[in-house]
């Protein structure tokens, strides 16, 4: 009783202040000057950590088990894992990350704490297959390298909005050349030329801001690939002490494969001159949706030797 009170404190608390956080950050979008407001959001992430933490280690104490058997409890770790990922991306200074990971935060941490997942938020005693020393090696890393690629996705996701609109803005300035006069050019002249050195300024820390982008999607995707090429490895190795084979074509196993190919594919396409930037970011956006169709939509079928994660099954 005293547990599962405290976990319900725990998870509404980190939930509560991953959404003033989000409200602050707007705020803090329509008002630049408002910077003790962005410390204190900075704050109420590693405050939303520290909660998410306890909340693990209560649920780790009360079920007698790492808490990775179920839906429920999965999710509470993605939200554990965007809000590691956001502390990580603050003390490296890169605002880029952490804007995502807090959106994705209170998404997770949301539908975590909705009424959708009630029955699967009680603790259960683990089916026979789960009962072993990998549950912790292989799920955690699988979660770890979810949390990852989505964030590197989104990132790759923002590089390819950036380069629309930049081709937009072009593709209207060359439209408004045409309709211009030969005496309208020759007079506005002048102007342009005073402009030149703002313009080139502007384009200059929008190119620095791409590249940013890109570099830092390349890594966080890098590091989500080599977490979930562990968590595949592992898996592989707990499914045929489990159940006498290394790989069953479970719906969830094929996802995973499809996964690991796509983000395959798009580290592949960086070391290629002529595919790197809009194409490989192209492939992370699409790696983007295959994660939650691994994640969460094989969950709804509820089928296959994965279906403990699935939203009916409350024993884990």
């Amino acid at each position: 009783m005293i547990f599962s009170t405290l976990e319900h404190i725990l998870t509404h608390i980190s939930f509560s202040i991953v959404s003033i956080v989000i409200l602050i950050r707007l705020l803090n979008l329509l008002v630049t000057e408002l910077r003790k407001p962005y410390d204190f959001s900075e704050k109420g992430i590693i405050t939303t950590l520290l909660c998410l933490t306890g909340l693990l280690v209560t649920r780790w104490i009360s079920s007698g088990h790492f808490p990775l058997s179920d839906l429920y409890e999965s999710l509470i770790f993605l939200s554990w894992s965007f809000s590691l990922i956001h502390i990580v991306a603050y003390l490296k200074k890169n605002q880029n990350i952490s804007a995502l990971t807090v959106s994705s935060t209170i998404f997770t941490q949301g539908f975590a704490t909705s009424g959708l997942l009630t029955e699967t938020q009680k603790s259960a005693i683990l089916v026979p297959a789960l009962q072993s020393e990998w549950l912790i090696m292989h799920v955690s890393m699988m979660i770890l390298s979810y949390a990852a690629l989505l964030c590197g996705s989104l990132l790759s996701a923002a590089l390819l909005v950036f380069k629309f609109r930049n081709k937009r803005n072009c593709f209207f300035k060359l439209l408004e050349s045409f309709s211009f006069e030969k005496i309208q050019y020759s007079r506005e002249k002048n102007i342009v030329l005073r402009n030149t050195s703002f313009f080139a300024g502007q384009n200059y820390y929008k190119a620095q801001l791409i590249q940013l982008v890109d570099f830092w999607s390349y890594r966080v995707i890098s590091l989500g690939f080599m977490c979930l090429t562990i968590g595949i490895l592992s898996g592989a190795v707990w499914a045929n002490e489990a159940w006498g084979s290394y790989w069953s074509w479970d719906p969830k196993e094929i996802w995973a494969f499809i996964t690991w190919m796509i983000f395959a594919i798009y580290l592949h396409t960086r070391t290629t001159k002529n595919f790197q930037g809009e194409n490989s970011a192209m492939v992370a956006a699409l790696g983007f949706l295959i994660i939650w169709i691994c994640y969460f939509g094989v969950n709804l079928l509820g089928i296959g030797l994965h279906s403990y994660g699935s939203f009916t099954v409350t024993s884990s």
